[in-house]
């Protein structure tokens, strides 16, 4: 019997588990860390050894496969072993994909791949489409694989778990932009990055579709590199193309086939520039799936946005708090500055990436009253900022982060949690950051 071995007891990982356990493999799961209660029950329930803590070498490397959870990077001592030994190592994606027929919508990229995916996913539900969420987002998709039946998915995709994938294949693949990210698990190079983030193209026919945004310079140049198969449908706001989507006037066009739908982007649901390609990129993807234009323009119209992106949480005293947590890269809080029309009261700091924030400089001295830096080493933001905003202070909690926050916004401010940077310096991830800030809100 084939011994499958999966590293890390999260989302990914014990999904993965369940699908080695119902497909007949001799699994067993290990994580460095602690398996939190309902992944834990989930083992149980399925009859899955596994450790928490540590790993035990002689239980791993007598491994056939080994399934990587994207957490993990591949300098980690027990990965180092295991690639050592030959043995291979996949992610969960590349696993649930073998035993997967349904059609895959797959979207990435370093900022609005969570809004672009729900945004798809929301519009295939509205079409009455049996459709499945997951990847980064929502259930493990190895666990949907080995325990529901769809007959669609759209999957949102990290560079970590684009990694490991090697005979996946989408049928629509969607890159919804690209800048410098997680250069950290990249050996500082962005090239390095944005192969991994083009993995998601792998594999993919003549019949099959590849979106992307064709302003975005990154994405351009590296295409003009790597041959893509896949029919190529762009999307843009500053020309026409012949199929795609682009800004006629003041509406989104949609041209697919020989078929066209537009829409006056006043009534799209989500504001803001970058929004508008996400809403093109889910449009486009509508299309594709013969989806009638009608159906496109009530999702597009009627979509909620997601949770931790420019979310807003209340408005105090005519003083508006945002919670922005998602945002962990420089791209990301740039759009979130870009789009604000008050005075800004930015909540920002973490763990650092590598990032470079002179972009945000000019749009910080135009903007930003004050920056409270919620993190333990905020050295960094200081030093970029010093100069263009008049006062700068430090926090280590969402709770302190706030009070101070209320205690320097007047009527008419916006305070934005938009940080710029991973969160696991004070925070388990940004959705803790994130609902600890609201949370820290509603207690004013």
């Amino acid at each position: 019997m084939k011994r499958i071995v999966v590293l890390g007891g999260g989302e990914s990982g014990t999904g993965a588990a369940v699908l080695a356990k119902v497909k007949g493999f001799d699994v067993f799961l290990s994580d460095m860390g602690k398996i939190d209660d309902a992944h834990r029950e989930l083992l149980e329930k399925w009859d899955i050894p596994y450790e928490s803590g540590h790993h035990t070498e002689e239980l791993i490397l007598n491994a056939d496969e080994v399934i990587k959870s994207p957490g993990i990077p591949a300098t980690a001592p027990m990965i180092e072993k295991i690639a050592a030994k030959g043995i291979g190592i996949i992610s969960e994606i590349e696993f649930a994909g073998r035993y997967d027929r349904a059609r895959k919508i797959c979207i990435t990229g370093s900022n609005g791949k969570t809004t672009t995916t729900s945004l798809i996913y929301y519009l295939l539900k509205n079409a009455g489409l049996n459709v499945g969420l997951g990847g980064n987002i929502g259930k493990s998709y190895a666990l949907q694989v080995a325990t529901e039946n769809f007959d669609i998915y759209v999957l949102e995709l990290s560079s970590f778990q684009l990694d490991n994938m090697y005979d996946f294949k989408a049928d629509i693949a969607i890159i919804t932009n690209i800048t410098p990210d997680h250069l950290d698990r990249y050996d500082h190079k962005l090239e390095n990055y944005v192969k991994a983030k083009f993995r998601i193209t792998r594999n993919m026919k003549s019949d099959d579709c590849f979106i992307f945004c064709s302003d975005d310079e990154i994405t351009i140049n590296h295409l003009n590199r790597i041959v893509v198969r896949a029919r190529m449908l762009p999307f843009t706001q500053k020309t026409e193309v012949r199929e795609g989507a682009f800004i006629r006037d003041d509406k989104m066009v949609v041209r697919y086939n020989d078929g066209e739908c537009d829409m006056f982007l006043r009534d799209l649901a989500l504001g803001g520039r970058h929004n508008v390609y996400n809403s093109m990129a889910a449009a486009i993807a509508g299309k594709v799936m013969n989806i009638d234009n009608d159906t496109i323009r009530e999702a597009l119209s009627s979509f909620q946005a997601v949770e931790h992106r420019l979310e807003k949480v209340l408005s105090i005293g005519d003083v508006l708090y945002i919670n922005d947590s998602k945002a962990t890269n420089v791209d990301a809080a740039w759009y979130a500055l870009e789009c604000q029309t008050r005075p800004v009261v930015w909540i920002v700091g973490g763990t650092d990436k590598g990032n470079d924030y002179s972009p945000l400089v000019p749009l910080a001295r135009e903007k930003v009253k004050a920056i409270i830096c919620l993190g333990l080493d905020n050295a960094k933001i200081h030093k970029a900022f010093s100069d263009a905003v008049p006062e700068m202070h430090d926090v280590t909690s969402a709770e302190d982060a706030v009070k101070l926050a209320h205690r320097i916004a007047v009527a008419g401010d916006v305070v934005l949690l938009s940080p710029c940077c991973a969160s696991f310096d004070l925070f388990k991830n940004y959705e803790d950051r994130g609902r600890q800030f609201k949370e820290a809100v509603r207690n004013l």
